[in-house]
Order: structure tokens, then C-alpha cells, then sequence
């Protein structure tokens, strides 16, 4: 295992300059309560991926839609777990407590390969977020304040309104992202929460409202054309494996970790199932990949809107700080660079450019990475490090995670590219 090979200089860490052996967080002296805990894993969790739940339940159907969610969030907890147990037995077979992370458990099982493996997924993951932000900011913002029925292809001065949106926020963004520590941020990640939680009940209501003055032909299953773009997005609306080992490790009472995380996900899932099912219901095949766009230009829905925008816009810095640790660390010695920042910056605002639709970007991102992160490489380093121990069954269920999730990552990143790219034709 990665600790083991060095295991003088590894058990003391007093290292000026981060290397592939240090981990990547530090403990943290102050534990949290289960109260606390559930609210972080929660705000963990909890992300910009259900907005294009409703749309994509009219692709895969409302039963459909509704099982596959159900079963990610099971299969997303489950395999959390096995990064806390993998950590949990690494930590007592070498006596210390040095797992920080997700990179720095990777690296206790397969050395450098292992975080590097983990630190690339984590970069295109979070950057993949960042860049469904700028997606939604700018196709929400030309909703509100330029399309109209009597101009249905409106322009800025010559330029496509979310062209003209997204290098709007790049300077501003250049900005916030040159903050060099998230104790800074922490005031505007309550702020984008309470934010996006108010949203979201704003909208149920509405679609509750709408749904019972109209109704819709409504389709259960959507078929197996449209099964794993349906994953994809479901994968990435529970998309938080990353901080689960820095949360465990804050967790005051970690033999109820468990229980948390698991409550936790199941009131995620039935949240993220009614948000969608409501959307859908309400709306029905005009359903758009935003859902807050089919709630029309009114006052209401323009602050809804408006206020999900301000959600998303102060928290691109917050996901994006994994990327930056990452880099830095690798390129920079671990010192704060703001040019690798800068370029960073740019080169999401780029791709965000280039992809036309809101909710086939997050299941682009789901079907690939977030695969990867989520399913593959916990299976994987539980497999590795069980391996001597785990009975048939465990031998199984680990094997099958890890076929399967590679498979469907393979398939519906194919799939999900075939709809973007068809979406520009």
C-alpha cells in the first residue's frame, strides 16, 4: 500500500512542501455533532444536478426516471461506506490516522497511481460542475431578460445573449476564484444553499399549482434508448464522494456515520424524486432542461430564477477550489498560484462556450467521471484492500460494481455525447 512504502517519513509528515505521500486535508480539532454532520453531508450533496431532474423524467418516463434515482442514491451510499471502511482498516492496520481525503486514501492502496487516478477524476468532475453553471447562469439570464415570443433568436450587440452572459461573469469570477482560502468563502456557501433550498420549494409549489389547473399525457418508461442518459444525470445530482472521508473524519460519533450518511441520502432522493416527478407532472413533454425556464417571466419566476443564478455564480469558487488544491500541488509546490487559476477559469468559460443544453451536459458529466469517482474506484480500492478477507459474495458485489459501473460509464459517456453533439447539428 502507498503508506506502507515509506512508512518513517510518512508517520511524521512535518513537510514544508505537499508531496504525493502528505494528505491532502488537514484534521480537523473541532468534531461535529450528528446534527452538524447531517447538515454537511447534506449541503455536500445537494446541488445545481436536480434542476434537470424534471426534464429528465420526460425523456426516461416519471417510473422510470423514479427508480433509477432511487437506486443511484442506494448504490452512491453504498459505496461510500466502502471508502469509510477502506479507510477505517488501513488506518488500524498501520496505527496512525493520516487519511484525509479521497487522494490520500487512494494513495494508501495503490501508491501514486492511485491519487493520481483520484485527483484527475476530481478536476474534471468539479470542473465539469462548474461549467453546468455557467450553462444555466447564461441560458437563464437570456430567458429572463431576452427571449420573448416575438423574438424567439434575440442578440447582444450582434452576439448570442449567453455569450454575452458568460464573459460577463468571467472577470467577476477571476475575482472570487483569486481568494486563496475557503474560510473566506464560507459566508457565501450558506448563502447559495438557503438560496437554492428556498428556490427549489418555490418551485414545487408552483408545479403543484400548475399540475392541479391543467393535465398531461404522462409516460412511465421512456425505453432503453434513453436508460443511461437518465443515469448520467442521476449520478451527477448525488455527486458528492469526495467529501465523504473528510466528513467521517469530522464526525464526533463515527460508529452513527453510517446512519447519518444514510438517512441523509434517502431524504436527498425522496426530495430530488418529488422535485422531479412534481416538474414533470406539472409540465409534461413541454418540460424544458431547465425547469425554473417553464415557469414563465413573471415577477415571481424571475426572482426564483435570478436567485438561482446568484446560488450558482458564488458557488463556482467553492467547486472549484479541489481543482486548484490539485493543481497547485502538483505543478506549484502547494503554493498559491493565481495565474493556474486564472487559466482555469478561463478554459471552463470556454467549454461552457460550446455546450448548447443544460441537462445533457450533466449527464455528459454523471455518465463519465462521476462514474468513475463514484463507483469505480471505491469498489476498486475496497476490493483491493478486503481482498484476503471478503467471502464470495463480497468478492461478487465488489466485481460486479466495478463491470458495470465501467461499463455504463463507457456507454453513456458515447450516448451522452451523441446528444450534445446532435443538439448542435
Amino acid at each position: 500500500m502507498g503508506f506502507e512504502k515509506d512508512k518513517a517519513s510518512s508517520s511524521s509528515h512535518v513537510l514544508q512542501i505537499p508531496r504525493e505521500d502528505t494528505p491532502l486535508l488537514a484534521k480537523n480539532q473541532h468534531l461535529s455533532s450528528p446534527s452538524k454532520t447531517f447538515a454537511n453531508v447534506f449541503i455536500a450533496i445537494v446541488g445545481a444536478g436536480v434542476l434537470g431532474l424534471p426534464y429528465t423524467f420526460k425523456r426516461t418516463g416519471w417510473v422510470m426516471g423514479a427508480l433509477m434515482l432511487f437506486s443511484v442514491a442506494f448504490l452512491t451510499y453504498h459505496c461510500m461506506m466502502l471508502l469509510v471502511y477502506s479507510r477505517r482498516k488501513i488506518e488500524s492496520h498501520l496505527k496512525i490516522s493520516q487519511i484525509s481525503s479521497f487522494g490520500d486514501l487512494g494513495f494508501a492502496v495503490c501508491g501514486p497511481v492511485g491519487r493520481s487516478a483520484v485527483d484527475a477524476m476530481i478536476v474534471l468532475s468539479q470542473a465539469g460542475f462548474c461549467i453546468s453553471y455557467m450553462i444555466f447562469i447564461a441560458n437563464t439570464l437570456a430567458y429572463c431578460f431576452n427571449y420573448s415570443k416575438s423574438n424567439p433568436n434575440p442578440t447582444i450587440l450582434g452576439f448570442p445573449p449567453k455569450a454575452v452572459y458568460i464573459w460577463s461573469c468571467f472577470p467577476f469570477q477571476l475575482g472570487l476564484n483569486s481568494i486563496p482560502t475557503l474560510t473566506h468563502l464560507a459566508p457565501l456557501s450558506i448563502f447559495a444553499d438557503v438560496v437554492e433550498l428556498g428556490a427549489m420549494g418555490v418551485v414545487m409549489v408552483e408545479d403543484v399549482m400548475i399540475y392541479l389547473k391543467t393535465s398531461h399525457v404522462l409516460e412511465a418508461f421512456g425505453g432503453f434508448s434513453v436508460f443511461f442518459y437518465g443515469l448520467g444525470v442521476a449520478v451527477y445530482a448525488f455527486e458528492g464522494v469526495g467529501m465523504v472521508l473528510p466528513l467521517e473524519a469530522e464526525t464526533k460519533d463515527k460508529e452513527k456515520f453510517g446512519k447519518i450518511l444514510g438517512f441523509s441520502m434517502a431524504l436527498i432522493s425522496l426530495m430530488y424524486g418529488a422535485f422531479g416527478v412534481l416538474g414533470y407532472f406539472a409540465f409534461g413533454e413541454d418540460t424544458k432542461d431547465i425547469i425554473t425556464t417553464n415557469l414563465g417571466q413573471g415577477l415571481l419566476s424571475s426572482l426564483v430564477q435570478i436567485g438561482l443564478c446568484i446560488n450558482l455564480f458564488f458557488t463556482f469558487p467553492l467547486m472549484m477550489n479541489p481543482v486548484y488544491e490539485v493543481v497547485e500541488r502538483r505543478f506549484c509546490e502547494g503554493r498559491y498560484c493565481v495565474w493556474v487559476r486564472w487559466i482555469m477559469v478561463l478554459a471552463v468559460t470556454f467549454v461552457a462556450l460550446l455546450v448548447p443544453n443544460f441537462a445533457d451536459f450533466l449527464s455528459l458529466v454523471g455518465s463519465s467521471v462521476c462514474i468513475i469517482l463514484g463507483f469505480v474506484l471505491p469498489a476498486l480500492f475496497h476490493l483491493i484492500v478486503f481482498k484476503d478477507e471478503l467471502r464470495w459474495h463480497g468478492l461478487a458485489c465488489d466485481g460486479a460494481i466495478l463491470i458495470m459501473a465501467a461499463v455504463f460509464s463507457v456507454y453513456g459517456t458515447y450516448s451522452s455525447m451523441l446528444e450534445i453533439f446532435g443538439a448542435k447539428e
